[in-house]
Formats: structure tokens, sequence, C-alpha cells
């Protein structure tokens, strides 16, 4: 293999593992991403370190898990302190580069959802603040009309174009841009001018902002210009969609290119035979015709609403397919297509439809937990496809291992080069984490969740509950029956809880190590 390739990453936003072309979509159409796909090596059981954004983003960057890199839910900041594998490369000389939403550090300014404490407290945490800034990506930020400058290395990048937030209406370097693109930017955005549709899903929104000026369109316009101005140094550059997560809002021809009656619900609520107590409670309030607080809290909807959300999510799916057709003609034209490792991932999926659910929450099904994960390297044998089990935190140690450099002390992931070479993975189980800032779909209290996966079995455990969750992934690859309470599943129940603490003792932080004896 050639010495020192570049890497172009690129991340879109809760999309499942499933809603490709080349991982056998019917009917959203990927072309470009499939014709990646065709010289590359697809993993089939991919999962994140957890399914919602910044903590996975946090792992993808670390290599390590949320329970160590401290990111444990939404609203945490990723600590200016930690280690990424960007550092590394940056480190050995490589220009980095992140184009589109990070999503490293909170990205609004809003107050979270957990009750105050009133409590007087004389320290308030365990922990001395860092004396870091964590702003880098608030409105306030991006509120005046030149662009905003970053200072130095942002987690590793060098040169950094920021998309915060979703849909038609986010902020960060884009927004800065949107505003002196379009004098009329407030009326592109308001609600009130949104186009006519007769759609009735949630969060779905005809937005008038054209094809040319969504984010999708923008970052990839920024990662074209990038390419273009390449010179002989080597560089890694994340391009990182904000889509297809909600709201259901493609721009243009995209509103309309698939029609819902296309798509079928093909693991509706019924299909499970014993359904856990979030997923009766999410159908509970939903026959009572309650709605979540915010629009982020997965929630239960009927069948035409499934339909409509999953037409949506594909136009977007293929608006993105179209702007990554985009960055890789540009990387042909610069002449470096020939030395550069091509990766596409998200970083999480979406029930979009499982038991009739849409977005993310506690349960932890797969459509939610595996995602796209393709590697296509621009040299060596690879396999097509591999069944290999794989997560977020092993992306930062592949990139390292194939750039020849060794990670820093502490990182959890492992180099998947043995997986794309022949097929043969580094791991017989891996540990998936789940915590919520809140608590959300009728639990009591923030969701605190520890999953084992294996190639055959799913064992979720879910703290301060007398439930659990126990599928036969061989038998059950949709996980529509819970073995939990199966008397004839107990020794494997057993075994795997057993397996799963051998999984947990591991997430001790071996970093830094001692540099005395006593």
């Amino acid at each position: 293999m050639k010495d020192r390739p570049n890497f172009l990453i690129f991340v879109v936003d809760q999309m499942r593992a499933d809603w490709l072309g080349c991982t056998g979509h019917k009917v959203v159409k990927t072309p470009n991403i499939d014709a990646i796909a065709a010289k590359g090596t697809i993993f089939s059981d991919f999962h994140v370190a957890l399914p919602v954004c910044m903590p996975n983003r946090a792992s993808m960057m670390t290599g390590r898990m949320p329970s160590l890199h401290g990111v444990r839910y939404n609203g945490l900041p990723l600590s200016r302190r930690a280690n990424t594998f960007v550092d590394v490369l940056a480190k050995a000389g490589y220009d980095t580069a992140m184009i589109g939403k990070s999503h490293f550090q909170p990205f609004t300014d809003q107050a979270p959802l957990q009750a105050p404490d009133h409590t007087e407290r004389l320290i308030a945490e365990a922990w001395e603040p860092d004396g870091q800034s964590y702003t880098q990506e608030e409105p306030e930020t991006y509120a005046g009309e030149t662009e905003t400058p970053f200072e130095g290395s942002y987690y590793g990048f060098k040169h950094v174009q920021m998309v915060t937030g979703h849909g038609h209406r986010c902020g960060g370097h884009y927004a800065q841009w949107f505003r002196r693109k379009h004098p009329d930017w407030k009326e592109l955005h308001d609600p009130a001018n949104e186009r006519p549709h007769s759609y009735t899903c949630p969060q779905a929104f005809r937005t008038p902002v054209p094809e040319s000026s969504y984010p999708t369109a923008w970052i990839a316009d920024k990662a074209v210009d990038y390419l273009r101005e390449r010179d002989e140094t080597p560089f890694c550059a994340m391009v990182s969609f904000p889509d297809p997560h909600h709201p259901f809002n493609p721009p243009g021809r995209y509103w309309d290119m698939y029609d819902p009656e296309d798509f079928d619900i093909s693991l509706p609520f019924e299909g499970h035979q014993n359904p856990p107590p979030p997923l009766v409670h999410a159908r509970y309030e939903w026959e009572q015709g309650k709605t979540p607080p915010i629009p982020q809290i997965g929630f239960f909807a009927g069948d035409r609403e499934i339909k409509e959300a999953m037409a949506l999510t594909a136009g977007m799916v293929t608006m993105i397919d179209d702007q990554v057709d985009r960055v890789v003609e540009a990387l042909k034209a610069s002449g470096k297509s020939d030395n550069t490792v091509i990766i596409f991932t998200s970083d999480h999926g979406d029930y979009l439809g499982a038991f009739n659910l849409l977005l993310k929450g506690p349960l932890q099904h797969h459509s939610i937990t595996r995602v796209p994960f393709i590697w296509s390297d621009c040299e060596g044998a690879q396999t097509a496809n591999t069944d290999a089990l794989a997560s977020t935190i092993d992306l930062s140690a592949s990139v390292l291992d194939r750039a020849g450099l060794e990670p820093y002390w502490g990182m959890q992931g492992k180099s998947l080069l043995n997986a794309i070479q022949d097929g043969t993975g580094p791991r017989d189980a891996l540990l998936i984490e789940h915590n919520d800032g809140g608590p959300r779909m009728g639990l009591k209290q923030p969701a605190r969740v520890r999953t084992l996966r294996t190639a055959k079995w799913r064992l979720s455990l879910y703290a301060n509950e007398n439930w659990g969750e126990l599928y036969d992934l061989s038998a059950d690859p949709n996980e529509t029956k819970n073995l939990w309470e199966d008397t004839s599943a107990s020794g494997v129940k057993s075994d795997l809880a057993l397996q799963l603490a051998e999984e947990l003792a591991k997430q001790m932080d071996e970093s830094p190590r001692s540099n005395r004896l006593a």
C-alpha cells in the first residue's frame, strides 16, 4: 500500500444501515454511494457506541466509549483536553478539515430539560471546570455577517466550515453565508411561508429554501472548494451532512421524488409478540392523541405518517447521494483519488417505522444502533462484504492503522483492516451504551442502558427497571420476541449477562498511564 493515503470521510445524520441501495433498500436511489461501495467493503454488522448524535460523534473522534470520554448524552461537550484520531493525523503532517455538522459541542443555547437543581452546594460537581470555552457551535458565535474565524485546531481539524442544527434553518458558517446570499432569509425561514402540501406526518415541512442553498448542497460546495485547493500534503476531510435527520424537509424536487405508497411498513407494532414497556407507552400516548414535549423524542405514528416520513427521508438521502457524487468527482479532478480512502457512515439510525416508531429512543433496536459503514480503499485487495462485528470506535483505529500511525494510549477502537482485506473481524462481541438526559417514553428515570451485541444475540440491561431485552438474532433478526422472561433461554441470559459484565469491567480509563511504581 502507498504511504500516507488521504482520507475522505462522509458522515450522515440519523440513517439506518438498510437505507442505501447497496445495503438492500428496494426503493431509495443511491447510485453514487453504491458506486463507492462497489469498489470497497460493506460492513453489515456495524454498530454505534451510543445511538445519539453527540456521544457517538465523540466516540468516532476519540475511539473511546461515552462512559470514558464523558459525552454521556446530548448537551455535554467533548472536552478540549480529549485527543482525537484527527489530532494524530495533524501531528503527522496531515491537512485536516471538518466541513458540515461536527456536533462536538452543544449547538443551542437552550437550558436542558431536566429539573433544575435547587439544592445549595458548596461544591456543585465532582470535577472542577476545565476552564475551556465550549460556545464554538452556539448561535451567538455566528451572529455577525462575516464568517467567524476558527483559531488554531478544533479537535484536530485545522480547517472548519461549520454547520449546526438540522433541516433548512441550520446555523454556523452556513447561516452566515445564507444571510448574505438571501436578503429575504427571514421570509425563507418563516413557517408561514411553507410551500403547500398534503402531508400529515409530524415534522414534515415543505421548505421554500432552494436546493442550491440547502445545507446539503452548501456542504458539498465547500468540500469541492477544499479538494480543488489541495497540494501534495496528505489530507483528511470529514464531510458531514446533517440530513436525513428530522425535520422531514427535503427541498425542491426531492420533496415529491418518492411516493409514500411505494414504501411498506414491514415491521408494524403488531409484529412484536411481547412489546417492552416503552413501546407500549408510545402506542398508548398516540392513542390518547398526545405528542412528545420536544421534537427530538421518539414517538409512535400511524401507517400513513410512517410512509410519508419514509418518502421524505428517501428524498433527503437521494439529495445526499447526488452531493456525494459532486465531491467524489472533485476528488477525481484533483488527481488524488488513486491515493484516497473513502469512508461512508452515519452517527446513528432511526426507528423509521420499526414497530410504528419514528426517530430514536431508549429501546436499542438495531434500526437505531446499526448504521452503514463503507470502506473503499485505493490500494490492496478488499472483500466486498463482511459480517464482522464492528463499532464506531473502530473507525479511529482503522484510519490510523491505514496511515501507519500508532494510536494514543487509552484508545479502545480496534483496526478493521483485516476485516476489510479478508472479512475477519477483531471482535466476537461489542458494547453499546445509552443514556438519556431526562426520562422519556414512559420511563420514570433517565434511561441507563447497556447492550451486549454478538452475531447471534442482543441483550439489553435497563438500570433500575424490572424488565430487560433478550433476542435470538439468528431465529428472530427483527427482534420481535423478547426472551428475557423465557425460562428456556435462562442459561443463555446468564452467560450473556456475565459477558456483559466483563465488557463493563473493561470500561476503566487506561489513560493516563502511571509514571511511578507507587
